[in-house]
């Protein structure tokens, strides 16, 4: 029996780009949003109200959750246990299962951008993009909290098509086999 390796097959080109592409993306907007952005919280219209770009530092997680004063430490091990979990499933998606690679590759580049923003600095993640109307605003987010969200959607979406596609199992039931009728003579 050929020995199968415990690598996964599964388009390691396109989800090491996914991966990388993202990190790289989000590590450069981050820089950017530090270096060009006036000061913390204080807004700079884009798009009038609706799109504004305001430097936050994030101490908990996405939308501002906060575990108090250990939510670095605690959002950190979260993030590294997502991470292994993360790669068991890559490990088991087939070759031709490109929306799971896609978005296991999205999901994975962004926790790995807001993972380095995390051990880079105690003062928390950077976050920039603010996108409401007046006093209705989403929580500023990043890159990496896009293509998490993104790659989220889509590989729910992906693992709700695979559980529609694996047929059902026939119960079992006690079935006796007939059993071979001779003809006598």
């Amino acid at each position: 029996m050929p020995r199968r390796s415990s690598r996964s097959r599964a388009r390691p080109g396109l989800f090491w780009s996914l991966v990388a592409g993202v990190v790289a993306v989000d590590v450069i907007t981050k820089f950017a949003a530090l270096t060009a952005l006036p000061g913390q919280r204080v807004p700079r219209e884009v798009v009038g109200d609706w799109v504004r770009l305001t430097l936050v530092f994030n101490r908990g997680a996405a939308f501002g959750l906060n575990l108090g004063p250990w939510s670095r430490e605690i959002f950190l091990v979260l993030t590294v246990l997502a991470l292994v979990i993360l790669a068991r499933l890559y490990r088991g998606t087939r070759p031709d299962d490109v929306l799971r690679v896609v978005a296991l590759g999205l999901v994975c580049g962004g926790a790995i951008g807001n993972l380095i923003d995390r051990v880079r600095s105690p003062i928390g993640v950077v976050d920039f993009m603010d996108i409401g109307f007046r006093d209705w605003r989403w929580p500023t987010f990043n890159v990496a909290d896009i293509a998490v969200s993104t790659g989220a959607f889509l590989l729910a979406w992906a693992l709700w098509g695979e559980e529609k596609r694996t047929p059902a199992r026939p119960a079992v039931t006690d079935v006796v086999p007939e059993a071979k009728m001779s003809s006598g003579g």
